[in-house]
């Protein structure tokens, strides 16, 4: 599950570090891109990374034509750039009075791993104990991203949100950041366990799923994105339905009415895999051609 959180998920407490040098798209290649069409739209959709290393050149001449012939700019939240008003509602939504110690909420065989995972990653029980499983399960991936120098800042949305600007085109969103983190609120307390555990799990190997997500991105190999689920824990289908399923849904149903030539920037992880966006957009008649 957190192999495709990684992709389409705004880490948001991760900070830039120093890092060999980023992958480069081959020649002729680069990130997936799309053309969807249906009546009156003809948009793009392109599928993004939030976090990424410095000095990635992906803004190959397909995504910047498309980018330049966009009347405007539809991202997941329009608001998910407004730092403050993401942690305040992640501070909000994410923390509950009274709540038990974190390794009371795994399995005592996890004990062990929470710990070295929370010490790896440079946090404790104290500071996590505070959050709701869920939002412990963000941080403690957080944490885990430390040494994988990679920055918000340095991400996909934040250079379309400069283009469209600078170009005076207005941008949009699919859903509200209350709406992204009510996806893991409202989850049952034994799903947002179960997710906690595995992010337990994958903090160990984080730098290396995190690299071989990157290198497949930057190539557009969305194969090899949708493999990542195969190879790591199976996922909870509770937690796979609330986080991506849901909310592709909820995505193509404010897009089915859009008209004009959107340019719909959305997590590469939902356009692959069970439930992916593109096969959605599919079934309610949109003509989706791979570009890129």
């Amino acid at each position: 599950m957190l192999t495709r959180l990684l992709a389409l998920f705004a880490l948001l407490f991760v900070v830039a570090c120093d890092k060999a040098p980023a992958p480069q798209p081959p020649a002729g290649s680069g990130p997936a891109l799309w053309q969807v069409e249906r009546g009156g739209m003809k948009g793009w959709l392109f599928g993004t990374i939030h976090v990424l290393p410095k000095d990635i050149a992906w803004e190959t001449p397909a995504i910047r034509e498309a980018m330049a012939g966009a009347d405007r700019l539809v991202l997941e939240a329009a608001d998910l750039q407004d730092e403050q008003k993401t942690l305040a509602l992640f501070e909000n939504m994410g923390r509950s009075p009274g709540l038990p110690p974190l390794e009371k909420r795994v399995p005592a065989n996890e004990v062990g791993a929470l710990d070295k995972a929370m010490a790896d990653g440079g946090t404790n029980t104290q500071l996590l104990s505070g959050y709701e499983s869920w939002a412990a399960a963000m941080l403690l991936s957080a944490a885990s991203q430390q040494s994988l120098g990679v920055s918000q800042s340095a991400g996909v949305e934040p250079v379309l949100i400069a283009a469209f600007r600078k170009a005076g085109k207005p941008i949009g969103g699919l859903e509200t950041v209350e709406r992204q983190f009510g996806a893991f609120d409202t989850l049952p307390e034994s799903a947002q366990q179960r997710l906690l555990v595995q992010t337990i799990h994958e903090a160990k190997g984080m730098k290396a799923l995190y690299e071989r997500i990157l290198t497949a991105w930057v190539k557009g190999d969305m194969d090899a994105i949708a493999r990542e689920d195969k190879i790591g824990e199976q996922p909870d289908p509770v937690v796979e339905d609330a986080i991506l399923t849901a909310r592709n849904r909820d995505w193509a149903k404010v897009i089915e009415p859009m008209t004009g030539r959107p340019f719909i920037a959305v997590g590469a992880g939902h356009l692959t895999g069970k439930g992916n966006l593109i096969d959605m957009l599919k079934a309610k008649g949109f003509t989706v051609t791979r570009l890129q």
